[in-house]
């Protein structure tokens, strides 16, 4: 039998990643700098932890332009969905032991 520690999602591993997920479940469409203030990060750290995210197929990522600004907004997948909350529940099984 496979203990559940190994039924954690390892895109999930770092808190910024676990951040982003959080975020994107409780919001249909998060902007980059909605997400890059609510969770202090830059935009550096932000853009890289996304992409691993965007790689993974877990978030999907718009870009367009309102006005001459660039706008980037962020939306969890389907498969980004499910896979976060297969992982919320991994570690809810894990408080419970």
């Amino acid at each position: 039998m496979k203990h559940v520690i190994h039924t954690l999602n390892k895109a999930f591993d770092h808190r910024v990643r676990l951040g982003v997920m959080a975020v994107l479940m409780a919001n249909d469409v998060v902007s980059f700098n909605d997400l890059k203030e609510t969770l202090e990060l830059t935009d550096g750290n932000l853009a890289s932890h996304v992409a691993a995210l965007e790689k993974a197929g877990y978030v999907q990522v718009s870009k367009q332009f309102v006005g001459k600004k660039p706008n980037t907004t962020y939306t969890a997948s389907a498969d980004g969905k499910t896979a976060f909350q297969e992982h919320l529940a991994a570690l809810e099984k894990l408080l419970r032991g």
